[in-house]
């Protein structure tokens, strides 16, 4: 897994499993043109681009172009990179249909192609980055492995400006890109008072 700093912002979930299985950073699927009205989402990426920078990576079709500008309109350009594929004609096995455009999008590009676009464009993490928060202290705090931890998870996604139904695991690397374990406990004191005086 090669470590970047910046969060990687990619059209849908096939896209994500495959830049998942290269990247280790977060990885937002924008459920393609879901995103133009989606707008906790939104939210979440003005967070991160705030916070760790983001890159876009979308397929190079006109679709793709689309979602790559409306992101582009809703984040700071100065938060913002630019990752590109190559248009090559074909369609990806999974699908019947090559797209309206006729070109592969990220799922259906080669693994070396994808590591050299996102490098270009990437600030490489350090080897140590220091200590994280783990699955472990969700379990301890009961945000995950307890009868009630999807209800307190989503009442700190609501606290967080999140969207809700966010998932343990997705839940965990984006805490991990927008604190550090001192800043995370910090914020869980105000959580707690803030939940408690509800």
């Amino acid at each position: 897994m090669i470590s970047i700093k910046e969060a990687i912002i990619v059209e849908g979930k096939y896209d994500k499993i495959k830049i998942s299985s290269i990247f280790d950073t977060v990885i937002l699927s924008l459920g393609g043109f879901g995103i133009f009205t989606n707008e906790e989402k939104q939210k979440l990426i003005r967070k991160l681009a705030e916070k760790q920078g983001v890159i876009i990576l979308t397929d190079s079709d006109r679709a793709g172009f689309l979602i790559r500008n409306f992101i582009c309109g809703i984040v700071d350009n100065k938060y913002v990179k630019h990752a590109y594929i190559p248009q090559r004609p074909g369609k990806e096995s999974r699908k019947s249909e090559p797209s309206k455009d006729g070109f592969l999008g990220v799922e259906g590009i080669d693994k070396e192609t994808i590591i050299e676009s996102i490098q270009n464009a990437a600030t490489t993490s350090p080897s140590n980055p220091g200590e994280k928060i783990t699955k472990a202290d969700l379990y301890s705090l009961g945000f995950c492995g307890r009868s009630n931890s999807a209800i307190m998870r989503n009442k700190l996604l609501k606290f967080l400006d999140l969207p809700i139904g966010i998932t343990t695991n997705p839940l965990l690397s984006i805490l991990n890109s927008l604190y550090t374990p001192e800043q995370f406990a910090d914020m869980l004191e105000k959580f707690e008072k803030c939940n408690f005086s509800e």
